[in-house]
């Protein structure tokens, strides 16, 4: 579905938040680098509770965060210090990440902070031991070349990451974060996605970041005229941004709709739940028939409402079900969509018959233990009269292909106070003013094109490849640069989807077999298989002697002339027009042992005896 983004007011900016490819972590002297999770060696448990703040107030999504009281496991590490594990004050500020973070300021033309203080910023949802992650403003208010301000760059410590449910790993807590504001200046899906693909394209300018999936995610917010501010979590690739804009602008259309709709119904929530348990002792729905207690709410002027589709896959039943599954449950059902689920038309009779439910009602059931159907009850209330003012300002998380789900309310002013562990760091004119600036990615690419003789799109796809700096040092050793860029994108992209490991084959084998290439040590032809060999762990040496074991030109005009003696009839018939069937007969027969440019000029002279 598409839309008149102008007529709507759409207005959205981003946050980007990149990891830092930096030797240590950001307030310890641990290494950045991820681990399996089976290779941990330690594991511990934590409650989480939030604090008041120095304004006296504790944040509203703190407060949503601790409705349920949970315990958090955490996974150490060898890698891994008592930072992490909160058991120790931080390190001073990292200067290498403050020097990167500097860098990324310069580039955009912005001002930096005269000291650089470190905040607490309070996270009680289980990525960090502490219960808050620190963040540091760094630079202000800078600017791209397409118009859009940036307002803010923040150098932060990355979450621990979640393994699952609510066990973390502790590898990734730490890490150097630098996080990229704009000012909502972007109108359209395309125009998101165009500003973010050039802070993409600037960061790795520095051949400082992290790559691949997850060390890059951008937060969405996104609004409309009649909707309201809306923050979207965690879009991790490039390709989605678009879509995960239009979808939301879809949900604001349709919860502005919804809300006219109710108001034109007179709706209303009632205050009262009602326990129904007894209504549903013998039910066929499972999940109904094992809960201890059922309470439900009757929301009036809702019917079909509820079931309302509002993004692809989401309803406004699911917006309802996010913010009761905060109390612990499963889930929810309503009667929009029932008799299902083993709940029968009778069923739904008798239950609108307790709630007093009429034609143009919706009774909402929800089902566990007393404690968390209470709660969850009277969180499907608040959402449901959230529906009568439109659309509510939210933290959502992104979910497969783009549609989104909420996660907590945006969180307020209560939420950073100070870090008094950290001392702060004074940046000054002549240190700032001196940080050296990268090459820009782009003018990289027309160097390439230029001074190389690089097709313009096959420079452009070697700048964003993580072996550009191979490609640099093996042009700078000799290599010819068509040659190490087609085996550094084409080559290893084909054997990566033949199942070789290409990511486990390290930069010098490839460096050094490029170099014996050139130098005619290696033919061409046998670039793909000792690459393999490579990726499956064989040193650069034994993997040339397993595949491609050196061959003198005597050996090579042996095979030759053997090749032409077989063919002699044809060879005399075709004179040197047989050059070419021959190349191949003989090229398959040294199987990438010798390079084509000698056994051609080997081929031409011995046929040149002959003719």
């Amino acid at each position: 579905m598409d839309f008149d983004y102008a007529a709507l007011g759409l207005k959205a900016g981003i946050e980007i938040h990149q990891q830092l490819d930096t030797r240590e972590k950001l307030f310890c002297h641990c290494p950045t680098v991820l681990r399996d999770v089976a290779e941990h060696n330690g594991e511990f448990f934590r409650y989480l509770r939030a604090t008041v703040s120095e304004m006296g107030e504790i944040d509203r999504a703190a407060r949503e965060e601790m409705m349920v009281m949970r315990p958090f496991s955490y996974y150490a590490y060898d890698t891994t210090c008592l930072v992490e594990n909160d058991e120790e004050p931080p390190a001073p500020l990292n200067p290498e990440a403050l020097e990167l973070a500097l860098t990324f300021g310069r580039m955009m033309g912005m001002t930096p902070v005269e000291q650089v203080h470190v905040m607490r910023k309070l996270v009680i949802d289980g990525s960090n031991t502490s219960g808050f992650q620190r963040t540091a403003l760094v630079a202000l208010n800078g600017s791209l070349p397409m118009g859009a301000r940036i307002e803010s760059i923040c150098l932060e410590e990355e979450a621990a990451q979640r393994v699952e449910g609510d066990t973390f790993s502790l590898d990734r807590l730490g890490i150097p974060l630098a996080e990229i504001t704009t000012a909502p200046d972007m109108h359209t899906p395309e125009a998101v996605k165009e500003v973010a693909a050039y802070i993409g394209m600037l960061l790795r300018s520095t051949m400082k970041v992290k790559r691949g999936i997850g060390t890059i995610r951008q937060d969405v917010n996104i609004s409309i005229r009649e909707g309201a501010r809306v923050e979207i979590k965690g879009v991790q690739e490039l390709r989605l941004i678009e879509e995960v804009v239009r979808r939301e602008v879809q949900r604001q259309v349709n919860l502005v709709a919804i809300r006219e709709e109710l108001l034109s119904r007179g709706a209303s929530v009632d205050e009262q739940s009602h326990d129904v348990t007894a209504l549903f002792k013998e039910t066929g729905s499972a999940i109904l028939k094992r809960a201890k207690t059922i309470h439900a709410v009757c929301l009036r002027g809702y019917a079909g409402l509820v079931g309302c589709e509002i993004q692809p896959g989401r309803r406004l039943g699911s917006e309802m079900s996010d913010y009761a599954k905060k109390c612990g449950v499963g889930g929810l059902f309503h009667t929009d969509e029932l008799p299902a689920y083993g709940v029968t038309e009778a069923e739904v009779a008798a239950l609108k018959a307790a709630v007093g439910a009429g034609p143009d009602d919706c009774v909402v059931l929800v089902a566990d233990a007393k404690k968390k159907v209470v709660c969850a009850i009277e969180q499907v209330r608040r959402r449901a009269q959230m529906a009568m003012d439109g659309v509510p300002e939210e933290t959502r998380k992104m979910l497969e292909e783009g549609s989104t789900a909420y996660m907590r309310p945006l969180p307020g002013a209560a939420r950073m106070y100070p870090e008094t562990d950290v001392l702060p760091v004074t940046v000054t004119d002549v240190y700032y003013n001196g940080l050296v600036l990268p090459e820009l990615l782009s003018e990289k690419a027309d160097r390439f094109a230029a001074e190389m003789g690089l097709d313009l799109s096959l420079a452009r796809q070697m700048v964003y490849s993580r072996r550009c700096a191979l490609f640099e040092e093996a042009v700078s050793r000799g290599v010819k640069s068509t040659l190490a860029a087609r085996t550094l994108l084409g080559t290893l992209k084909e054997l990566s989807r033949d199942g070789a490991d290409v990511a486990a084959v390290p930069d010098e084998g490839l460096l050094d077999l490029l170099l014996r290439v050139e130098n005619g040590a290696v033919a061409k032809e046998a670039i793909p298989p000792v690459i393999r060999a490579l990726s499956e762990g064989a040193d650069i040496a034994a993997a040339i002697e397993a595949v491609a074991p050196s061959i003198s030109r005597e050996e090579v005009r042996a095979v030759i002339c053997a090749t032409i003696a077989e063919r002699d009839a044809f060879v005399r018939e075709q004179g040197m027009r047989a050059v070419g069937p021959l190349m191949g007969v003989v090229m398959k027969e040294l199987r990438g042992r010798a390079d084509g440019k000698v056994i051609s000029e080997l081929l031409k002279e011995e046929l040149a005896k002959i003719t």
